[in-house]
């Protein structure tokens, strides 16, 4: 077990997760923009995208790339500049970095080495997305970038047919499309909203359902970053209260309804009944010491 005290430890330096605008650029924190100005170094998903933000900030720190392709070597670096003092601010593109991100390998392995990792409050697509899509937000699911692979993305929203919760994905504009269809035939026609160009001027938000979300994304070319928010499996509660005995033996599942003043008889018919077996199995089971 590992105690971190944030502002305590100054024996070595500290990992800042600084989140960036998802859109509009007034949506950074003061916070934000005083550890970008105090670090040694930032390590940016994109140096171009990330020298337009700091520059409009009048910010002049180093940049260094960290990226899918060169954070292996890139880690080491940042990992000894931290363990010899310096103070170091990560971004992605754009919002939380570490969600659907590289950023989240450099966060495990300072923590790995029992560095100070600092999290800045910020932008978020994903719970913007939610929080306007007028589905239900307590309790959801966020899943991320969808598999390419048609199969892949069909296997890994049967895996979540069944989750209550509501689901958040992002996918790209060029995606899009196959994607709600795929949602709509594993799924089925679910309320669903899709979000585009979050924050930005031509903000989006089209609600309805998937079958109506299909329609619409088909009568139009699409463009932006999308966040798409689909309702949970309502049946799941229900099915899962339905099946509440699932985990109890026949006996237990029995000796529950005797104690709740039903005769032996009585309850060994509701467990057939429950569990849809014969109910001389259920008598047999129940008698066999």
């Amino acid at each position: 077990m590992k105690i971190q005290k944030s502002f305590d430890d100054k024996s070595t330096g500290t990992l800042y997760v600084v989140p960036t605008p998802i859109g509009n650029l007034e949506d950074i924190t003061y916070r934000s923009l005083n550890i970008l100005k105090s670090v040694s170094v930032i390590a940016a998903e994109d140096t171009r995208n990330t020298k337009k933000l700091l520059t409009h900030f009048d910010i002049h720190v180093p940049l260094i790339s960290y990226h899918e392709h060169s954070k292996k070597a890139r880690e080491s670096q940042l990992l000894e500049r931290m363990e010899n003092g310096e103070s170091i601010a990560i971004v992605s593109d754009a919002g939380m970095p570490a969600i659907s991100d590289p950023g989240f390998d450099l966060v495990y392995s300072a923590l790995e080495e029992d560095l100070n990792v600092v999290v800045l409050p910020g932008a978020n697509a994903a719970l913007c997305a939610l929080v306007g899509s007028g589905l239900p937000t307590n309790e959801f699911y966020f899943y991320g970038f969808l598999p390419r692979k048609k199969k892949e993305k069909e296997a890994e929203l049967n895996r979540l047919h069944a989750v209550n919760a509501t689901l958040l994905f992002y996918e790209s504009p060029y995606r899009v499309k196959e994607t709600l269809r795929t949602m709509y035939h594993v799924l089925g026609n679910r309320k669903a909203v899709a979000a585009r160009e979050l924050t930005k001027r031509f903000e989006e938000f089209a609600r309805g359902t998937l079958e109506e979300l299909m329609q619409w994304a088909d009568d139009r070319e699409l463009k932006g970053e999308f966040c798409l928010i689909v309702n949970g499996n309502d049946k799941a509660v229900e099915e899962e209260k339905a099946n509440w005995w699932s985990n109890l033996s026949v006996n237990d599942h029995v000796k529950y309804y005797i104690k709740q003043g039903l005769t032996s008889k009585e309850a060994i018919k509701q467990v057939a009944n429950d569990r849809k077996s014969p109910k001389r199995e259920i008598y047999q089971e129940y008698h066999v010491k």
